[in-house]
């Protein structure tokens, strides 16, 4: 089996859904971080986070999560995650595992503002 640590890049330059990450065939993916940055620096941006499994049913990682101005969060922290409150840079993020073939999509609500990193590990 081998192990390669990598990450994936998205600018969302519309706010159409964007795919980020699709697992590989035979390979199983750890997600170490998706770390979201807000470039605009007069207006906050909501992002939505999906999972997608291969049987195309889309669950929710993150709905309309708000990326303060010229800010960048951690989308996988762990602890208190209301959008009011919440600290993710104070938290360590919680890995999310997935499996061949499903996806990570993205949704921001405003074109051009936002950029996504993905951590993964993927074993295969």
């Amino acid at each position: 089996m081998a192990n390669v640590y990598t990450n994936y890049k998205a600018i969302l330059t519309t706010s159409e859904l964007t795919t980020l990450y699709t697992v590989g065939s035979e390979t199983t993916a750890i997600v170490k971080s998706l770390r979201v940055s807000n470039t605009d620096v007069d207006n906050g941006c909501k992002i939505s986070v999906y999972l997608v499994d291969t049987s195309s049913v889309s669950y929710n990682i993150q709905t309309d999560r708000k990326v303060e101005k010229s800010t960048s969060d951690e989308l996988l922290a762990a602890g208190n995650l209301d959008q009011e409150t919440a600290d993710s840079s104070a938290s360590s993020p919680v890995p999310l595992v997935l499996k061949e073939s499903e996806v990570i999509k993205v949704q921001a609500h405003n074109g051009g503002d936002l950029h996504v990193i993905l951590s993964v590990l993927e074993i295969s």
